[in-house]
Formats: C-alpha cells, structure tokens, sequence
C-alpha cells in the first residue's frame, strides 16, 4: 500500500489507516456472533480459499493457513473487544486475497499489543502483521475493520506472488 490510498495516515504503532485495496473483490462473508462459530468460520474459509472442505486431519497449505490463523485471531479480538456484530470478508484482487474483520465499536483503535500491558492480549494484530504482506485499518460511519492482505499464489508458483 501507499500514500494514494484516501485517508492513509500514520497511526499508533505501526498499524496504520488505510482502506484495502480498492479493486478488491468481495468472494464471501461471514457474520459472528460469538466464539462458537470460529469452528466453522475456520472450515468455511478454506473452502472458499482451496474449493474443498477440510478432511479430518487435512492440513493447510501455507497461504490458506495464514489466512485462516489471522481471521481466527483477528475475529476473536472483534468478538471479545468489538460491538457485535463481527463481519469476516474475504476478498482478492489480481494478486492478493484480502481479509477484512468489522466490529461495530468507533470508540477505540486498534493497538498493537506492544503498546499494552504484558497479560492485557491484543497478540492477534501482532500475528497478523507476521504471517501477512500488509495489515490496515479504517472505519467506516458505522464499522471498524482491521484487513491484513497474502499472496494468492505461493512464492515459485506459476504466476507467483510479488
């Protein structure tokens, strides 16, 4: 991402606002309402990320389980400290798939866990930024959302990543 964005500005941390890209493509939503549903969230994802259910005991190829690690941890930290509801997006665009999490909560901004105290959480942003290109985030006149984008191809693949 860069300064072209519309409404880009430095934030706390190292966290910043920023919309996602905006040729992004919704592929598919999911709306939370409690921890309950991270299970099935997780299995719906890959499957719209690989076009297969999750076998028992089947494990994720690099990129889907990067996109699957963050929307857990990103939509538990929408459903302990968000407004209900949680949104999970997935997107893409020529070469990333995007995941953009929304809660309803505009009194707060996300903080990295960095600038908490030690046992207060907020680790999710911090893995998301690890396991991810690019991580954002921005509000809307009634949602907060927290993105973080991935290749769509593995590096080495045909018509890999950047």
């Amino acid at each position: 991402m860069n300064d072209e964005h519309a409404g880009y500005c430095p934030v706390m941390g190292s966290l910043r606002t920023s919309p996602p890209p905006p040729r992004a493509v919704e592929m598919r939503t999911w709306a939370l309402a409690s921890g309950a549903e991270l299970r099935a969230l997780r299995a719906s994802l890959h499957e719209a990320l690989t076009g297969h259910a999750l076998a028992e005991g089947e494990e994720l190829d690099d990129i889907p389980e990067r996109i699957v690690l963050v929307a857990t941890e990103l939509a538990t930290n929408a459903l302990l400290h968000g407004l209900p509801p949680t949104t999970v997006r997935l997107l893409h665009d020529d070469d990333l798939f995007i995941l953009d999490v929304a809660d309803h909560d505009l009194t707060t901004v996300p903080e990295l866990a960095g600038t908490r105290p030690l046992g207060a959480g907020g680790r999710g942003l911090q893995l998301a930024r690890a396991f991810s290109l690019d991580v954002g985030w921005y509000a809307t006149h009634d949602t907060k959302h927290i993105w973080a984008s991935f290749p769509r191809r593995e590096a080495g693949e045909a018509g890999g990543a950047r």
